[in-house]
C-alpha cells in the first residue's frame, strides 16, 4: 500500500479547491465565492498575509472571523505543536488528569484575576456558550436565560436560541424553551424579566460582534447590578472580544465588570487547533460536578486534547510577550484616526466605530440624485449589496480581505490580526479611500459590478 504523503497530495491536487467543494462540501458557498470574486486558492500564509500560487500577496483584515489574533502560522505556536508531537505524549486518556489542560486552566484563571478559577475546555465558541448556560441553570435551579437583541452566540440549538436573528433562525424552530431576549440598551426591559425570579443567567457580548456596536458602561454596569439584585448569573461571551481583541485582555474589563462566567475561543486556538473554554467560580462549577457519580456529567471527547492546550498556552505566551493588548489599542486608534477624514469626504459613510482592533464602517444613503437612485436599486435587490460591492472591490482591486458584517446592516467589519503595524493600516485606508472614490461615479466599474450583483441576487431568489 502506498504510504500517505501530504506534500505530494496537496501539490498534485492544488487548484481543485472549488470543484471539490461544489461536489462534496458546501456547493452554495462555493457559488457565492465565485460570484463575488473571492474564489482564490491560497498556497501559504504568514502573519497578516495570504499568498496564492503566483505569489500574489493578500492583506488579511478578516483574520478567519477573528481567529488569527497573533497572525497566521506564528512560529512560537507552530514549534510548540511540533514539540508536543515529537514528545509522543499520552493524549485523551480520558480517565486521567492531563498536565497540559491543568496548566491551561491555571493560565486562564490568572488572566481573569482569580475569582474565576474553574475551567471547562471544549472545541468552539458555541459549545462554550452552551456549557455556560447549562452550568448556570444547574447552579441557580432556574429555567430561563436572557440574551440581547443583536447579539450572536453561535449556531447549535442552545446558542442559536439565544441569537434572535431571523436570518439564522428561520426554518429551524422550535427553539429551546426559556431562552429569550430583551432590547439592547434597555435596563427597564431587562429588570422586568429578572424580577420574575426565574432567570438563571443573562448572557451578553461586551461588544456586539456583528455590527461592532459598543455599549455604554452605564448600561452594562446597570445590567450587572440588576443581576446581583435578582440572583441572576452574568455570562460574558468573550468568544470574539476576548484575548486582547479590544485592546484589553477581556472586553468586560473596559467597564470594570465582574462576570460569573466567561466564555473564550477563536484567538485561543492560535489559528492551529480548535480550542475554547468557559471559566467560572469553583462554586458554580461544583454545582454540576456535585458528586462522584456526576464527575463527568458534562463532557466532550476532544475538549482537553494536548494539541489544543499547547496551542492555547503558546498563544497566551505570544499575546503576553508581544504585548498585543497594547498593540490592538494603539493600532485600532490609529486606523480610526486615519479613517475619520473619509467619513467627511464621502457621503456614503454614516459612522465609524472602533474598540481595539474591532472596527465597523457603516454606510447610508448618499447625497446626489444619481447616487441615491443607484443606492435604492441595490437595496431593493438585496439589503447588503452595496456593502458587498465595497468588500469585493477591496479584494479585486487591492487584494484586501474584509467582510460584510451582517445581512441586515450596511456595515463593513474589520478584524485584523493584532500584530499589524502602520504599514498594514495605511494600506487598508488608502485602498478604502480608492474604493469609496470609485463609488462616487455611478457609471464607473464599481457600479457595473453592482449591476452584476443585482442580477445574481435576482437569479438566486428565483432558484
Amino acid at each position: 500500500m502506498k504510504e500517505f504523503d501530504l506534500k505530494s497530495l496537496v501539490e498534485s491536487r492544488f487548484g481543485e479547491n472549488y470543484e471539490l467543494h461544489e461536489k462534496y462540501v458546501n456547493r452554495t458557498f462555493a457559488k457565492v465565492l465565485k460570484t463575488i470574486g473571492f474564489d482564490k486558492c491560497y498556497k501559504r500564509a504568514k502573519g497578516a498575509y495570504l499568498y496564492d500560487a503566483e505569489g500574489n500577496e493578500y492583506l488579511d483584515f478578516l483574520s478567519g472571523y477573528g481567529v488569527f489574533g497573533i497572525g497566521r502560522n506564528h512560529p512560537v505556536v507552530g514549534k510548540a505543536i511540533k514539540d508536543a508531537i515529537d514528545m509522543d505524549l499520552s493524549n485523551m486518556v480520558q480517565l486521567d488528569c492531563a498536565l497540559l489542560s491543568g496548566l491551561m486552566g491555571e493560565a486562564l484563571a490568572k488572566k481573569l484575576g482569580g475569582r474565576l478559577d474553574a475551567c471547562f475546555f471544549c472545541n468552539s465558541g458555541t459549545e462554550a456558550n452552551e456549557g455556560a448556560v447549562k452550568f448556570a441553570r444547574m447552579h441557580t435551579k432556574r429555567p430561563r436565560v436572557i440574551a440581547l437583541t443583536g447579539d450572536y452566540h453561535g449556531l447549535s440549538y442552545g446558542s442559536l436560541s439565544l441569537t434572535p436573528s431571523s436570518h439564522f433562525q428561520d426554518g429551524y424552530g422550535p427553539f429551546v424553551p426559556g431562552f429569550e431576549s430583551v432590547e439592547w440598551g434597555n435596563l427597564d426591559a431587562l429588570e422586568k424579566e429578572l424580577k420574575k425570579g426565574d432567570v438563571a443567567a443573562f448572557i451578553f457580548e461586551p461588544v456586539q460582534g456583528h455590527g461592532v456596536f459598543i455599549p455604554s458602561g452605564e448600561y452594562l454596569r446597570g445590567a450587572q447590578e440588576l443581576c446581583r439584585k435578582y440572583g441572576t448569573l452574568l455570562i460574558a461571551d468573550e468568544v470574539q472580544t476576548g484575548l486582547c481583541r479590544t485592546g484589553k485582555w477581556f472586553g468586560f474589563q473596559h467597564w470594570g465588570l465582574d462576570p460569573d462566567i466567561v466564555t473564550v475561543a477563536k484567538i485561543m486556538s492560535g489559528g492551529y487547533v480548535p480550542a475554547a473554554a468557559f471559566v467560572t467560580t469553583r462554586e458554580i462549577h461544583q454545582s454540576s460536578f456535585s458528586s462522584l457519580e456526576n464527575c463527568v456529567i458534562h463532557s466532550t471527547t476532544y475538549g482537553r486534547n494536548n494539541l489544543a492546550m499547547v496551542a492555547g498556552l503558546a498563544t497566551l505566551s505570544v499575546l503576553e510577550n508581544e504585548k498585543l493588548d497594547g498593540n490592538a489599542a494603539k493600532m485600532g486608534a490609529y486606523l480610526a484616526e486615519k479613517l475619520a477624514p473619509l467619513a467627511k469626504k464621502y457621503s456614503y459613510i454614516k459612522e465609524i466605530r472602533q474598540i481595539g482592533l474591532m472596527l465597523a464602517i457603516e454606510f447610508k444613503e448618499p447625497d446626489g440624485f444619481a447616487r441615491k437612485l443607484a443606492w435604492k436599486g441595490l437595496k431593493a435587490a438585496n439589503n447588503s449589496l452595496f456593502t458587498q460591492m465595497v468588500v469585493t472591490s477591496m479584494m479585486d482591486k487591492h487584494r484586501i480581505l474584509t467582510q460584510v458584517a451582517s445581512h441586515s446592516l450596511d456595515v463593513v467589519k474589520i478584524l485584523p490580526p493584532l500584530i499589524i503595524t502602520e504599514k498594514e493600516a495605511d494600506r487598508f485606508v488608502s485602498a478604502f479611500d480608492d474604493v469609496m472614490d470609485g463609488a462616487m461615479n455611478v457609471t464607473g466599474p464599481l457600479w457595473k459590478f453592482g449591476t452584476r450583483l443585482i442580477a445574481a441576487s435576482k437569479s438566486n431568489k428565483k432558484a
